[in-house]
């Protein structure tokens, strides 16, 4: 760790020559974030290790799958066949009174297992080297008093690594803002503030392509439920939400109080032991303050990116991973591995990426909304959101307004901006 001190340069030779393994950069993690930030480093021709804790790439799922065909073209990304579950036509709002509003945007949802680990196919033949079942557990900077790596220790045979850069691929774990203090003894960056995310697979689940999200603050506080069909009548049933402890139980009500319960068909069924629940927590914090250290790089859930409104992270960690790519490749090819020099990082995903806190403020106003207030202005919006330019958002605020003045005063506005930021080009999905 770095708070034990800088390795000496005898140190730091020794170790090379007794054969530790060495490479320009190590990434932690193979999710969508690792895969991508290592086959890009590949690509440009720089010695990439991959690590990953579980002995498996893709498992378990930890999201419901989906990227949107806007975020494939921005990435480059050819998806081949069967990683693609479904072609979906967009999202279906569905407000607390019923009342539905489309924002209509063609992508796929995923079997994101196999994705995953097509991603992470590509980078090793672009040459990266995959250890699975390895952990990272220690950092110690390298090189002196002029930084030149980090020795990385940890569980695998794998170890003892020593990589010029190291990328934090690691999700919610955010494992090297743990393991790297700064220089008054503070991790690099505190626990981030986390949801639940939980869902069930369903079968015999009736789709007309659209991903259907529930905003229905009864089941999911400051959070919302979905609907994410798959091929073969599978479908994702699932809800994210800040009251952690009552996720399941939450997520169990609204399949027995809806439609979903008539599903009789569904094998194995729902509630049963064959089929349980699965997820994790995501971050809303939003981006850490500190996304790049000498030598430290991270991206996608462990640097915090995540799109407010409907959680989507799978578009920022692919596009985050190519930032951190090519900044990693002109600092090693400059030989300067400085956070000074790291710092273009941060300039390119600021640059790219959506006003958080603007989002954020937008999120807690319909939060802030009783369930009445928020259909109230779902039956405002135009059957179709993604059709609202200025004018439209203009007319939709003048007629809630004429409907209920009071709702000038609970932000109504930003309320509604929210949702145009959830759109596949602003990273939503």
């Amino acid at each position: 760790m770095a708070d034990r001190g800088f390795l000496c340069k005898e140190l730091y030779r020794s170790v090379v020559a007794e054969g530790v393994t060495s490479c320009d950069v190590l990434v932690v993690g193979a999710g969508p974030g690792g895969g991508n930030a290592a086959l890009q480093c590949a690509r440009r021709g720089l010695s990439t290790i991959i690590i990953e804790d579980h002995k498996e790439i893709g498992t378990p799922v930890h999201c419901g799958e989906c990227i949107s065909e806007i975020a494939c073209q921005n990435l480059n990304l050819d998806l081949p066949e069967e990683v693609i579950s479904k072609r979906v036509h967009g999202i279906r709002v569905i407000f607390p009174d019923g009342t539905e509003k489309c924002l209509s945007e063609e992508g796929y949802v995923l079997e994101k297992h196999l994705f995953e680990r097509w991603i992470v196919d590509e980078a090793v033949a672009e040459g990266a080297s995959l250890h699975l079942g390895h952990k990272l557990q220690s950092m110690d900077r390298s090189g002196g008093s002029e930084f030149e790596g980090w020795l990385c220790q940890g569980k695998g045979d794998g170890f003892p690594i020593l990589a010029k850069i190291v990328i934090d691929a690691s999700g919610v774990a955010a494992v090297c803002s743990k393991l790297v203090q700064l220089e008054d003894e503070l991790p690099l960056n505190p626990q981030g503030k986390v949801v639940a995310g939980m869902q069930y697979e369903m079968v015999g689940v009736p789709t007309d392509g659209y991903l259907d999200f529930y905003i229905w603050p009864e089941y999911a506080e400051k959070g919302y439920l979905w609907m994410i069909p798959k091929r073969e009548g599978r479908a994702n049933v699932g809800l994210v939400t800040e009251d952690r402890p009552r996720a399941k139980k939450s997520l169990d009500e609204f399949i027995e109080n809806t439609h979903f319960k008539e599903l009789d068909q569904v094998l194995p069924p729902w509630k049963e032991k064959g089929n349980p629940a699965f997820g994790g927590t995501i971050p809303i914090s939003g981006p850490f303050e500190n996304t790049y250290f000498d030598g430290l790089i991270l991206v996608g859930d462990a640097a915090g990116f995540t799109s407010p409104l409907f959680e989507g992270g799978s578009h920022l960690a692919l596009k985050s991973a190519v930032f951190a790519a090519e900044t990693a490749a002109a600092a090693i090819s400059d030989g300067d591995l400085s956070s000074e020099r790291l710092s273009e990082y941060q300039r390119l995903w600021s640059n790219e990426f959506p006003p958080y806190d603007k989002i954020i403020r937008g999120k807690n106003a319909l939060f802030d909304l009783t369930d009445d207030e928020m259909s109230l202005m779902g039956r405002c919006f135009p059957d179709e959101m993604g059709s609202m330019g200025i004018s439209g958002k203009a007319m939709v605020g003048v007629r809630l307004l004429m409907k209920r003045p009071g709702l000038y005063f609970k932000s109504i506005v930003p309320a509604m901006l929210a949702f145009g930021y959830s759109r596949a080009k602003y990273y939503g999905w």
